[in-house]
């Protein structure tokens, strides 16, 4: 019989997850399919229930999902406690449905990939919501000495100051992102905002003031729509090193797999599925 997983977001339309997913089932010998349904914001209670019913054996959750499904489940592991963001969810035996959060390791691993070790860093991040809530907690873990949040929104930001600081103990500042913004000194700049994502959306990019920054500066960009966005063609015309969403996208999808199924995951056929979109790092 058939067995499903699916992702919840909005939009949904051009993440490239369910191609790799559904090739990795189909490696591995697995009678399982990924599906991307669109959900908007208030109906993802109904649709988290009909997960249940359905009897599904896990999901993704996208924008704007991460934080507002933390409720609907039975339980956290520990990834997704300490972020207060989920981006997959593992249906247990006894049908408990388990929330975890591996946006936040992908990215690590993914940086980590390319040669960067976070470790003593200055970071700052674009947004506060549940991607950048995963990526902060993760670097913070991981020894990055000082990170700061940018957004327009107080209430985001402060909320994220104070779990960062709270729950890692990390130094940890918050900053107002009004008009362009002037990034302090940093040594890995961080876009975790929706901007340039969806349809249409790719030529968009975060109003900030890379000419500000020193080429030494690492520009990643989460956006998991495409391998190479706006925002990182612009950071590589002032020399900087960029870092796009599909090796994360690929590192997260990988340790979702595993979560679901029990299986190791065919790492390798993931990028290389990934990597047919276009190359996600240079």
């Amino acid at each position: 019989m058939t067995r499903y997983v699916a992702l919840f977001g909005d939009p949904v339309a051009g993440n490239p997850t369910s191609r790799m997913q559904n090739a990795a089932f189909e490696v591995a010998g697995l009678d399982w399919r990924y599906l991307d349904i669109h959900v908007k914001a208030a109906a993802l209670p109904a649709a988290v229930a009909a997960a249940r019913v359905l009897g599904f054996d896990g999901l993704n959750l996208t924008i704007p999902h991460k934080v507002a499904v933390v409720p609907l489940l039975d339980r956290l592991e520990r990834s997704a406690e300490v972020s207060g963001a989920v981006n997959t969810v593992r249906r247990e035996s006894d049908g408990r449905l388990v929330g975890l959060n591996t946006d936040g390791l992908g990215f690590l691993l993914a940086i980590r990939d390319t040669g960067i070790d976070p470790a003593g860093s200055t970071v700052v991040l674009l947004g506060a919501g549940g991607a950048a809530r995963a990526v902060a907690v993760e670097l913070a873990l991981a020894g990055a000495v000082r990170i700061i949040v940018a957004n327009r929104g107080s209430d985001r930001r402060t909320t994220l100051v104070e779990l960062i600081r709270d729950r890692t103990g990390a130094a940890v500042d918050g900053i107002e992102w009004t008009g362009q913004l002037e990034p302090p000194a940093c040594d890995i700049l961080v876009n975790c905002t929706p901007i340039g994502m969806g349809s249409g959306g790719d030529a968009e990019v975060p109003p900030v003031r890379l000419d500000r920054l020193p080429s030494s500066v690492v520009v990643c960009d989460l956006n998991p729509d495409a391998a190479d966005t706006a925002f990182l063609r612009a950071a590589r015309q002032r020399g900087h090193r960029t870092l796009g969403g599909l090796p994360m996208l690929a590192r997260q999808g990988a340790a979702a797999f595993e979560a679901w199924t029990g299986r190791p995951a065919p790492l390798d056929m993931m990028i290389s599925v990934l990597e047919g979109v276009g190359a996600g790092a240079s």
